[in-house]
């Protein structure tokens, strides 16, 4: 059984879909556990993230997949708190020879979420993990906004007037095959 979890950031709720489009993905691969790991205002005392059990839980992952939406050409600081609680994990190397691999989303077709991808593969890079990339070419209406690194999510023009979040459809089947990938190639490095 390989066990891959997903930590990530959701503001307006498309990092969340995202997160789900992913497990989707992961959960076709046999004998895979996919576990969501959501960050939280409420786990932020004083500027610090805080929760013992989900570190726990990333230190028992075969693969760990970082998300968060991209906001001025970064990772959200909500999700920046987490990279910074996990120094004692980088201090010990906990996490070395671990899968890794992100998504970012934002309302731009940039928005500059290159830069979230490669802060997300810097700090996979710094906990001596092994970064996936999506393995899609641009066509077909997956990895439409030609992302190699991670995925990248774009939101869906609203011109119905409705409230509800939802993902663009590419951008929907991207994230599950990325999971997909991650998730067989996890089951392939654990042997």
């Amino acid at each position: 059984m390989t066990n891959v979890s997903i930590v990530y950031f959701s503001g307006a709720g498309h990092t969340h879909l995202m997160a789900e489009a992913f497990a989707e993905g992961a959960n076709k691969v046999a004998d895979t556990k996919v576990q969501l790991f959501r960050i939280t205002g409420e786990e932020i005392h004083n500027g610090r993230w805080r929760n013992q059990e989900v570190l726990e839980a990333l230190n028992q992952s075969d693969a760990i997949v970082f998300g968060s939406p991209t906001y001025m050409g970064g990772v959200a600081a909500q999700f920046k708190a987490f990279v910074d609680a996990a120094s004692g994990i980088w201090f010990q190397q906990l996490w070395k020879n671990k899968l890794a691999g992100g998504f970012t989303h934002s309302s731009s077709p940039s928005g500059d979420k290159q830069g979230t991808l490669l802060y997300l593969a810097i700090n996979a890079a710094q906990h001596s993990m092994i970064w996936v990339g999506t393995g899609e070419l641009n066509q077909n209406g997956i990895n439409r906004l030609g992302s190699f690194m991670g995925v990248m999510g774009q939101d869906v023009p609203n011109v119905s007037g409705s409230q509800a979040v939802e993902l663009d459809s590419s951008d929907r089947l991207s994230v599950e095959l990325y999971g997909e990938r991650i998730a067989q190639i996890t089951k392939k490095w654990k042997g």
